[in-house]
């Protein structure tokens, strides 16, 4: 699967589960790390789970190999490591605490909202971006 096809699916996956906040980080222009993280928050270790099984799953299914996973036993942060984009899936007070986005602030930031709410907040700053579908 072509990496932007995986981003948009990853996405769908996530909201899905009803994962929220969902960020598009660009590494292209600033590290070769991989190419993107996807980084969304759960409200519950419950729904970590959820969502990081829910992408494993259907990706294993549809033939993309995931190549490392980490934290699936804390469930606070699951990292899900497909080489080219690394999905990372945070409860709320894990993603305050490690900020990834400033962390990363140097890239391009997308935000990207649930294609399900017909009117979402865009807020567009600096650095972030809001897609539409």
């Amino acid at each position: 699967m072509k990496t932007d096809k995986l981003v948009k699916r990853i996405v769908e996956l996530i909201y899905d589960k009803k994962g929220n906040d969902v960020k598009l980080i660009d590494l292209q222009p600033v590290s070769t790390v991989s190419d993107y993280f996807i980084i969304c928050s759960a409200d519950s270790d419950t729904q970590v789970k959820a969502i990081a099984d829910n992408v494993d799953k259907t990706l294993r299914d549809e033939g993309v190999k995931l190549w490392h996973k980490e934290g699936y036993n804390a469930l606070n942060w699951v990292l899900l490591d497909y080489v080219d984009v690394v999905v990372h899936i945070f409860k709320h007070e894990s993603r305050l605490f490690y900020n990834l986005e400033k962390l990363w602030g140097d890239a391009p930031i997308t935000e990207i909202p649930d294609p399900a709410l017909k009117k979402s907040k865009k807020r567009v700053t600096k650095k972030t971006t809001t897609v539409k579908e």
